[in-house]
């Protein structure tokens, strides 16, 4: 990898720095008006995403895990989307000691038709970069997400400030 070093190096982390939190801001009202539109909390919407991103069903804990929720708080979010008929909780054939959290696709086609209407604007953005560029903010994302991870259990295993 290569480093450049100096005043262009400086005037572009300040930049990414400025646009990266106009970018977490916008998504963060971005998924809020998504909540909102499917009268559902901007962290549910969030756990049906991540839900459906991962090859197999998640336990209660696991969706804690990913969200940085506590379990009770993890509990409360799968009883509303339960409630709400997104997802059902089903025994884990293989250890009969663990419930797994399903997303119901039927219910789901709901939150997909939000996407359907608003993909062509996302797909067009990525039509503007080569394929060498997707590769880049691919890994980019991955090691932000990574990132993010680390430092969401980081802060909270730190005293609150007083």
């Amino acid at each position: 990898m290569i480093h450049v070093t100096g005043p262009r190096r400086a005037r572009l982390h300040e930049e990414l720095a400025k646009e990266s939190r106009r970018h977490l801001a916008a998504y963060v009202l971005f998924n809020q008006a998504v909540a909102d539109h499917l009268g559902l909390h901007p962290t549910d919407v969030q756990a049906l995403s991540l839900l459906t991103a991962e090859p197999e069903p998640l336990t209660v804990r696991q969706l804690a895990d990913l969200t940085g929720l506590t379990t009770g708080s993890a509990t409360r979010l799968v009883d509303r989307l339960e409630r709400g008929g997104y997802v059902t909780r089903t025994p884990d054939q293989r250890d009969r000691r663990r419930v797994l959290v399903t997303p119901v696709p039927e219910r789901l086609a709901r939150v997909a038709a939000v996407w359907d209407d608003l993909g062509p604007g996302w797909q067009a953005l990525l039509d503007g970069h080569t394929e060498d560029e997707l590769e880049v903010i691919i890994r980019h994302m991955r090691r932000a997400h990574d990132l993010g991870h680390e430092q969401m259990r980081l802060l909270r295993s730190r005293p609150k400030p007083e």
